[in-house]
């Protein structure tokens, strides 16, 4: 006998992904191609020459400081409430939660993980590569420059590269990477580049970053993206894994209200029976009744005391009585008459 539990919403979701293979054939995983990996290699040099190019105090940092003194968020003021709401595309809380609602859904329709463990690689590969890249460089801000025409570096910011734009770069473009067709996949890589170009400009338009902030965050952006093919196996196997831990915990739950019983394998065969075996049977249950006749005790009968009268002689009696009327003249049978008088007539 199994008694039944109430399904939690995990125990839903896992069983919406049970119903059909786990990837879809039509959905290809990127693998890392020889042009892929020149474009990694390419972007990768041109992040280090933009953080070489700061390091060394270039033309870089004299185009920083011109394109701050220029205040753009003065020039265009008319624009400035609506690129206040637009910069809130490039901040990490609103667009993982955008983001990972629209790749949980992709995940409940083709009925796999992959896309949110995508997601979840792709963020925290964000947070440890720009993080470490901010905290070890220590640039401060436009709004926090001590020396004009320094690079500011090493000063304890947290400003290069760009969070915003990297933030930007990856969660858009993970969109990109996880489209099921070419066609789709072209689209989503202009809208998400647009959007990250948008996100950046807005934050050197408000004063916040640098010019160079911006171009090193999208470059640590890119690179996130063309490593994601790297990760792929792992993204497998902790998929596999999370599926394993499900059968693990829902065995081990059933364990605990489930009553055992006895395992039903063959049907067995009913053979119809025969005379001896009901003559058998029917010796047996006689033989079991004289035994149990002779077992048992009988207690004694106790006859009332005095002299007792044959059948004959007894008068039926009724609860009211005798039925007979009283005869004076009736003797005992076996005694003689005597003889009636004769009258005269």
């Amino acid at each position: 006998m199994r008694t039944e539990r109430k399904l939690t919403r995990l125990d839903r979701v896992f069983a919406r992904l049970d119903r059909e293979p786990e990837r879809p054939a039509h959905i290809d995983v990127p693998r890392m191609t020889r042009h892929r990996i020149v474009l990694f290699a390419s972007t990768l040099a041109f992040y280090g020459a933009i953080v070489w190019a700061i390091v060394i105090t270039s033309w870089l940092v004299r185009l920083d400081w011109q394109v701050m003194f220029f205040r753009p968020y003065q020039q265009w003021a008319e624009i400035h409430a609506f690129v206040d709401y637009y910069v809130v595309l490039g901040q990490r809380g609103p667009t993982a939660v955008m983001v990972a609602a629209w790749l949980g859904w992709r995940s409940w329709r083709q009925h796999t993980l992959r896309p949110l463990l995508a997601l979840g690689v792709s963020l925290l590969l964000l947070n440890v590569t720009v993080g470490a890249a901010k905290l070890g460089m220590g640039r401060l801000g436009p709004h926090y420059a001590t020396t004009v025409g320094s690079n500011e570096m090493w000063l304890g910011g947290d400003i290069f590269p760009s969070g915003h734009t990297a933030n930007a770069v990856v969660t858009w473009g993970i969109l990109a990477y996880l489209a099921s067709t070419p066609r789709a996949r072209r689209w989503l890589s202009a809208v998400s580049a647009v959007t990250s170009l948008g996100v950046g400009l807005s934050t050197v338009y408000l004063g916040t970053h640098w010019l160079s902030d911006v171009l090193l965050g999208w470059a640590a952006g890119l690179l996130i993206l063309l490593a994601l093919p790297w990760f792929e196996p792992l993204i497998a196997r902790s998929e596999a894994w999370i599926f394993a831990l499900r059968d693990r915990l829902r065995e081990r739950r059933a364990g605990t209200v489930t009553v055992p019983t006895a395992p039903v394998e063959a049907a067995v065969l009913l053979t119809p029976r025969t005379v001896a075996a009901d003559s058998e049977a029917a010796a047996c249950e006689a033989a079991s009744a004289a035994r149990s006749a002779r077992t048992t005790v009988h207690p004694p009968a106790y006859l009332a005391p005095g002299p007792h009268t044959t059948r004959t002689e007894r008068t039926p009696v009724t609860p009211v009585g005798s039925r007979r009327p009283p005869h004076s003249d009736r003797i005992t049978r076996g005694t003689a008459q005597p003889a009636r008088p004769l009258t005269g007539g």
